[in-house]
């Protein structure tokens, strides 16, 4: 844990306050830490599982979602500031991150303007960020608009939730952490354009393996076909 250069929690966290989200995995709280605002991650236990196990699992993951947070920060992705980790309560302390999801900013701007705009910008800022986390042999796991906040004061994007993360030197792994995001990007923002064209222009750009990638997406994508047709 040394190598995280990561704090334990030792009282000084508020507690948790405002619920924002309630996932398969986690619940996520507004708080604060140390007198800053703060977004709190606390894992919860899986009941079907035996305890023993089921702590061993929340422990590993708690750990792994740290570590590779911090990875991409070493990669130069911007993710939140990781504040702490406190293993007796399987939660992580984040920096909290104002300004709106990707996700949201795309439902309320209609089709893609003229080019240089915003919306072009973030997602030259998506394909490079997704660029770096691969070429780094990091894979997300969850890549879509919902886990990338654009900070309002420099228009930043923040990739967050590394919680499904994992490490991967494979094409395909890394193929289908693109699919999932195209697959992200047509049912919920077909209408504002070829996003997805922007992203990939900027992954291409910004990758120094996308090669290998690019032929892998197209046999996930054939793959992602069959089972729609046969449900």
């Amino acid at each position: 844990m040394a190598a995280l250069d990561l704090m334990q929690l030792d009282g000084d966290q508020a507690p948790t306050s405002k619920l924002l989200k309630q996932g398969a995995e986690a619940r996520v709280f507004e708080s604060s830490f140390m007198g800053r605002k703060a977004v709190v991650k606390e894992r919860f236990s899986k009941k079907y599982r035996h305890p023993v196990l089921d702590a061993k699992l929340t422990s590993k993951r708690l750990l792994g979602e740290a570590r590779l947070l911090a990875k991409a920060r070493r990669l130069g992705v911007v993710t939140p500031a990781l504040y702490a980790v406190d293993p007796v309560t399987a939660s992580l302390t984040f920096e909290y991150v104002p300004g709106a999801s990707v996700k949201d900013l795309l439902l309320q701007s209609g089709p893609l303007p003229s080019p240089g705009g915003k919306i072009e910008e973030i997602a030259k800022q998506i394909g490079k960020a997704v660029a770096k986390l691969h070429d780094g042999g990091v894979v997300h796991g969850d890549l879509t608009t919902s886990n990338m906040l654009i900070r309002p004061d420099t228009n930043q994007l923040v990739m967050i939730d590394f919680g499904l993360s994992f490490t991967s030197a494979l094409p395909e792994d890394k193929a289908v952490d693109l699919y999932v995001l195209e697959r992200a990007l047509i049912s919920l923002h077909s209408s504002n354009g070829d996003i997805m064209g922007l992203v990939m222009s900027s992954y291409k750009q910004s990758s120094k393996l996308w090669s290998s990638t690019l032929n892998k997406l197209a046999a996930v994508r054939m793959r992602g076909r069959k089972r729609v047709m046969i449900g």
